[in-house]
């Protein structure tokens, strides 16, 4: 009787996945993404939010927009604030356009508004469809790229060089040692497809990293945080600046940057979990979510890459994201014991996701340079910018470029000349 009530509720078994499987894939999405608490809070905190408050904001905006996403939209998406909206947000917004965190969580609110503007009308479908599938591959392709770079850097294969930008790590030090014996162990769960290979992954590598001393465990115990703390930043957002045209051009990039960004994440991750159909209600969820992104005092959340570690796992449908955000609630209590999962037991997670996502580069026709050009930016511009908004924009530009240069002029439609013109744009801002 639960089975069947489930399923009428969520599909989940004519899907081809059960609640099992949905509560792992939610346990994986959870860990895959958990760093964003630190490290959100940390941007914040830099653009002057106290970071108890940071760290507040971050995890009930967390557990809001999965949930929304869950309920909302029945997929195994995972919504929380993004990496580098969260950098636009501190270091543009505040530190170079001299708005206060407060006008730039106001900024956030009329973005989101926007974005939802976009998702609710026949607008969303209109920039949908003036999108090449090219240019939707290679954001899929950049993005398994920029995963895997992001697996690379927190196993300490690739550091910072001494005289290039990156470098290859010291490939004997305990953390590199450990991380390889933890991927070794993470491609035979996987290959092998044990149930919750994932979850096991993160279990066993955390245990390998304990014996090489790699834990902290003298942080467990220990947290400070007071929903006090909170207080005044919830519903902190300040339209004081309205009237700057500062604040304007800072809610134009912004809304750029949501609107483009999360079509082609909720795309490519729709797609990847077999339901093409839910692509405009997992879109409307995202607007939401940035919407009261504002509202609950944090930058933009967004639809993450590493939310395709859960669908990688088997989830299907809004529970995967139901069990993420309860998890992200939970956090409150258990952020110390958090913090102790080390780098090198999620890595290797990030690496094969991003191995899986990079399987659609054989959709892009690179016999027709006019299509390869502006596909390899997005793909390199990604991860190597270290921005997924930044190198879709790259590519988008391009693409009318290239098609122009061959005379192919046809083959681009109109909202897209428009959609490359705003991002140039939006690059000349950055650059004023």
């Amino acid at each position: 009787m639960f089975k069947e009530r489930l399923n009428q509720l969520t599909g989940v078994y004519d899907k081809g996945s059960s609640l099992k499987r949905e509560v792992l894939a939610g346990f994986i999405s959870f860990f895959a993404i958990v760093y964003i608490i630190i490290v959100n809070s940390t941007i914040l905190a830099d653009a002057g939010i106290p970071v108890e408050a940071a760290v507040w904001a971050t995890i009930l905006m967390s557990v809001a927009g999965c949930f929304i996403v869950g309920f909302g939209a029945n997929l195994p998406l995972i919504l929380v604030p993004g990496m580098g909206v969260n950098a636009m947000f501190t270091y543009t917004f505040v530190h170079s356009m001299g708005l206060t965190w407060q006008e730039a969580l106001g900024v956030v609110f009329i973005s989101g508004i926007v974005f939802m503007v976009v998702a609710f009308t026949p607008l969303l479908q209109t920039l949908t469809k003036s999108i090449p599938s090219t240019l939707k591959d290679a954001i899929s392709v950049g993005l398994g790229l920029f995963l895997a770079l992001i697996g690379l850097e927190k196993s300490h294969i690739v550091v910072k060089g001494e005289h290039s930008i990156i470098a290859l790590g010291d490939i004997a030090s305990p953390e590199v040692i450990a991380f390889f014996l933890t991927f070794l162990i993470a491609i035979i769960l996987f290959l092998r497809n044990v149930p919750g290979n994932f979850l096991l992954t993160i279990f066993i590598g955390t245990m390998i990293a304990w014996m090489f001393g790699l834990l902290d465990v003298s942080q467990i115990g220990n947290s400070s945080l007071s929903a006090n703390d909170y207080a005044g930043v919830f519903i902190g957002m300040s339209f004081d600046g309205i009237t700057n045209i500062a604040f304007w051009i800072a809610v134009f990039s912004l809304t750029m940057v949501l609107v483009f960004e999360n079509i082609g994440l909720v795309n490519g991750q729709v797609m990847d979990a077999k339901q093409p159909e839910k692509y405009k209600a997992g879109v409307r969820a995202v607007s939401i979510s940035a919407m009261f992104s504002g509202v609950f005092g944090s930058s933009p959340s967004v639809s993450t890459a590493e939310g395709a570690a859960g669908i990688a796992a088997g989830g299907r449908t809004g529970i995967t994201s139901i069990v993420t955000g309860i998890l992200f609630l939970l956090s409150f209590f258990f952020i110390p014991f958090i913090n102790v999962i080390p780098g090198s037991a999620i890595s290797p997670i990030l690496i094969i996701v991003g191995a899986l996502m990079v399987q659609n580069v054989r959709n892009i026709n690179f016999q027709d340079l006019s299509d390869a050009i502006p596909a390899f930016l997005i793909m390199m511009m990604i991860p190597f910018s270290y921005s997924i908004a930044d190198g879709i924009a790259i590519g988008f530009i391009a693409y009318p470029i290239t098609k122009l240069a061959v005379g192919k002029a046809n083959e681009v439609s109109k909202p897209l000349y428009i959609i490359a013109g705003l991002f140039l744009f939006h690059f000349l801002l950055q650059g004023v």
